[in-house]
């Protein structure tokens, strides 16, 4: 008896350890965006696992400056602030539609999906953050992501004047710089 909890102690004492290991590394810098806000920074934990076409993209866009000094164009309080196209209008994108990876990842405050237009193959290189949980959108849009720190600083993003169903902001915020965290710590 004595044997088997001191074996279990010391199977108890390596998990703690692994677990303990993985906390203090935090998550992979690839799979990690700092997005570089007026207000302050954003980081975005990516979530290769559940859409990894659009993880892919928004990777390649973002380490070719694609997102750099974009507008958020349509801010609603209290739902979500959408950004990535490059005109401002809510109409471009970077030319280049990604098929639909839904999943069962929900749209709690702080996700990261694509905007699309009717067909679900629609998606390109607009994105919006919930700024509160938003069931309704579940399984419908491509969850790539859940920003992870600086929520503060998406709640500061400026919003649509109230009782504009549009959304659309007058003189609206920008995304200074966005990077792969992995670019920046080499």
């Amino acid at each position: 008896m004595r044997a088997f909890l001191t074996t279990l102690l010391a199977i108890g004492a390596i998990v703690t350890l692994s677990t303990t290991a993985e906390a203090q590394s935090g998550p992979d810098p690839e799979n990690v965006l700092v997005m570089e806000l007026e207000s302050g920074p954003v980081k975005i934990q990516l979530l290769p696992d559940v859409a990894p076409n659009h993880v892919a993209r928004i990777k390649e866009l973002t380490r070719a400056g694609f997102y750099d000094g974009l507008v958020f164009h349509r801010v609603i309080d209290g739902f979500m602030a959408q950004t990535g196209d490059p005109t401002g209008t809510g109409r471009g994108g970077s030319g280049q539609n990604i098929k639909a990876e839904f999943s069962r990842e929900p749209f709690l405050r702080g996700t990261v999906g694509m905007a699309r237009a009717q067909s679900p193959d629609s998606a390109d290189s607009q994105f919006f953050i919930t700024l509160a949980t938003s069931s309704f959108l579940d399984g419908q849009y491509t969850v790539w992501g859940r920003v992870i720190a600086g929520m503060e600083n998406v709640d500061a993003i400026k919003k649509a004047p109230p009782g504009r169903r549009s959304g659309t902001v007058d003189d609206p915020d920008r995304i200074v710089r966005m990077r792969v965290l992995a670019d920046i710590e080499n």
